[in-house]
């Protein structure tokens, strides 16, 4: 049992300094409020708009042990919390460049890991490498599993986190106000053919003619809404996530243990 803060949060396009700083005060607050766990949305240093900051993905990206790294490491320690948020990574090695997220913990000097978008939409696979695994984190709150935006759309990344025993999931997400409805669609189903919580986030606010509606939303194993988010502005979200509740659904509802796989070829 933990308190989790959803920060919907609006951002600076392209001015990465500006964010980090704004995501640092949030955390304070966050933490104040007694959240042991705060996730802000996709792309959340930067900013989303492909068509617009396409061209600077690259020179915003970070890497590990960057100017983003070195700060949430030391932010984290500092308050005694988990902080996941999305921005975006660049390989050293391959200088692919990914819309990512990451996971940080207190007394750590660098990220436990990083969990990267796989289902690209639209203008964003002209700038971004998809992601090739889908990693469940080990924290003291559980085990965590990550989804970014569209992902969200694709049953089987949810199901495979699930499968790979993650506690609970969240979904890190710029999501546009025409597609609302997809949005309060696609978590309750995620949740309940899963019987997991699922904490989703959602940026909010302008990014040229494309509206963020925000709309974060915490869904029990059911697909049950314990807590939504406004849409019509920035608010952190908090709820209390409570792994026995969970076990108490799944075993009224044995979705995953009534599975036959062998048939589903």
């Amino acid at each position: 049992m933990f308190k989790l803060a959803l920060v919907q949060t609006d951002t600076y396009l392209g001015e990465k300094r500006k964010n980090l700083e704004r995501l640092r005060q949030f955390c304070y607050t966050a933490k104040q409020e007694g959240a042991e766990l705060i996730c802000f949305p996709e792309l959340a240093t930067t900013g989303y708009a492909p068509t617009l900051l396409g061209q600077e993905y690259r020179a915003l990206s970070e890497t590990r042990q960057g100017e983003t790294d070195r700060m949430f490491s030391a932010l984290a320690t500092e308050l005694g919390v988990i902080i996941i948020f999305g921005f975006i990574k660049r390989d050293v090695q391959t200088n692919a460049v990914y819309n990512a997220a990451g996971v940080w913990l207190p007394g750590q000097e660098s990220w436990l890991g990083v969990f990267r978008k796989m289902h690209l939409i639209q203008e964003e696979k002209r700038w971004f490498t998809p992601g090739q695994h889908l990693p469940v984190f080990d924290t003291p709150l559980g085990r965590i599993g990550g989804m970014i935006c569209y992902d969200a759309g694709f049953p089987e990344v949810a199901r495979c986190l699930t499968l790979k025993q993650a506690d609970f999931l969240l979904l890190l997400s710029a999501w546009p106000e025409k597609d609302k409805d997809i949005w309060y669609i696609n978590g309750p189903c995620r949740a309940l053919e899963n019987t997991v919580y699922l904490a989703a986030v959602n940026r909010w606010g302008r990014e040229g003619d494309c509206q963020l509606f925000g709309g974060s939303q915490i869904l029990n194993p059911r697909g049950q809404v314990m807590a939504r988010a406004t849409e019509h502005g920035e608010q952190i979200l908090y709820h209390i996530l409570d792994g026995q509740t969970q076990s108490a659904i799944r075993n009224t509802l044995p979705y995953l243990a009534d599975r036959q796989p062998d048939y589903y070829r």
